[in-house]
């Protein structure tokens, strides 16, 4: 029933921006973080960016002080806004959040179809 759908990926050149969003729906108690992961071919998945519910950050080496992660509770949507694009950044991203499901309340880890973000050098 939880759903998690991403948008905003494209081909980009190097040095452009773009804006990342996901909207989470369904059964949903309380989301308490969200996040964006991303992977490439041959590579483990990483973490980009996560916020938690009250509002803390925390980047990988390689975003920070490029992407930005944004949160709209009223909304249930999470952004991430890339600037500076580096051809290594090339990568299917996927948004994630940890929640508590309505009705069963249980803990459960949550992840969107992902968006393919192309930088072009």
């Amino acid at each position: 029933q939880v759903q998690l759908v991403e948008s905003g990926g494209g081909l980009v050149q190097a040095g452009g921006s773009l804006r990342l969003s996901c909207a989470v729906s369904g059964s949903i108690f309380r989301i308490n973080r969200m996040g964006w992961y991303r992977q490439s071919p041959g590579k483990q998945r990483e973490l980009v960016a996560q916020i938690t519910d009250v509002g803390a950050t925390n980047y990988a080496d390689s975003a920070m002080g490029r992407f930005t992660i944004s949160r709209d509770n009223a909304k249930n949507m999470v952004h991430l806004q890339i600037n500076s694009l580096k051809p290594e950044d090339t990568a299917v991203y996927y948004c994630n959040c940890g929640a508590v499901e309505g009705g069963t309340l249980r803990r459960l880890e949550f992840w969107g179809q992902g968006t393919l973000v192309t930088v072009s050098s």
